[in-house]
């Protein structure tokens, strides 16, 4: 509700006084300006509602020019646990403890960017990714450009909250692919799932983007490989046109958390062999 309307809802009833013989108050011009002008407030307001950003998301952090949210890349690993779990808590307030603790992503998992200094959009991904994910640790000597040789198996994914975004971070890391290993579009958009499931486990691919839901039907499906994984990258500062990221809507935070914590990612999160690393990006 605007002020306008707060102060309206206040202004006293007019009482006709007993035995008056003087006539009814008439309302003011301003009374009925103010009166005129109600029902297109109203609808205003709904337009406005229908497109406003989540509540807890700070206006001097973004960057609307760029599409960017810029207080991810001040998150560490364990503010952006936090952050997730308490997306996830909204979402579904219902949820148990237990629940809860089943898609939790520990702060273990999560590599800290935070020293990266430049506008997280899609022309700085590529360097993004060579600073952070540069050299494949389980293939010394192999960059990004790589792709084990096992089909539908990348080291890289990286998720977006929508095909179109998708489709364009795809654009931007074509400079790591190669005749011998591809940047895999996993997607919906205008990919049938059936065609997809074939085309991924026909290709040999180093990097695959996708959205969550995609991704999780073709690992569910067995088409796409984690053996190779090393490290899943998540489309996390980019915010559309209503200043929502892919942490800030129901229908793409659920199934990214849903992906993020699958049990066999979870087991190689952290230290040890097969190390599996989050970037938030």
């Amino acid at each position: 509700m605007s002020d306008s309307d707060d102060c309206n809802s206040g202004v006293p009833l007019v009482e006709r006084l007993p035995n008056s013989t003087s006539p009814e108050p008439q309302p003011s011009a301003k009374r009925k300006r103010e009166d005129d002008a109600k029902p297109e407030s109203k609808r205003a307001a709904k337009r406005k509602k229908n497109t406003k950003k989540p509540k807890d998301v700070d206006d001097d952090a973004l960057d609307v020019e760029l599409g960017v949210n810029n207080a991810i890349c001040h998150m560490d690993g364990r503010l952006l646990a936090d952050h997730i779990a308490q997306r996830s808590k909204r979402f579904q307030p219902d949820m148990s403890m237990v629940e809860a603790e089943d898609i939790h992503i520990p702060e273990r998992a999560i590599l800290d960017t935070t020293s990266w200094d430049k506008p997280r959009s899609s022309e700085n991904l590529t360097g993004f990714m060579e600073q952070f994910a540069g050299a494949r640790r389980n293939k010394k000597g192999q960059k990004l450009l790589h792709a084990p040789v096992e089909k539908g198996s990348p080291h890289t994914l990286i998720i977006a909250a929508a095909g179109l975004r998708a489709a364009d971070l795809s654009r931007a890391v074509r400079k790591f692919q190669t005749k011998d290993s591809a940047v895999a579009k996993l997607f919906a958009k205008h990919i049938k799932l059936k065609e997809a499931i074939e085309m991924v486990k026909t290709s040999r691919m180093g990097i695959g983007v996708g959205t969550p839901q995609r991704i999780i039907d073709l690992l569910e499906d067995g088409a796409l490989s984690t053996t190779h994984l090393e490290r899943i990258v998540v489309d996390a500062s980019h915010i559309d046109q209503k200043k929502r990221g892919i942490l800030d809507m129901k229908e793409t935070q659920l199934p990214l958390v849903q992906l993020l914590s699958r049990e066999d990612f979870k087991e190689r999160y952290g230290s040890g062999e097969g190390k599996l690393e989050l970037l938030f990006y």
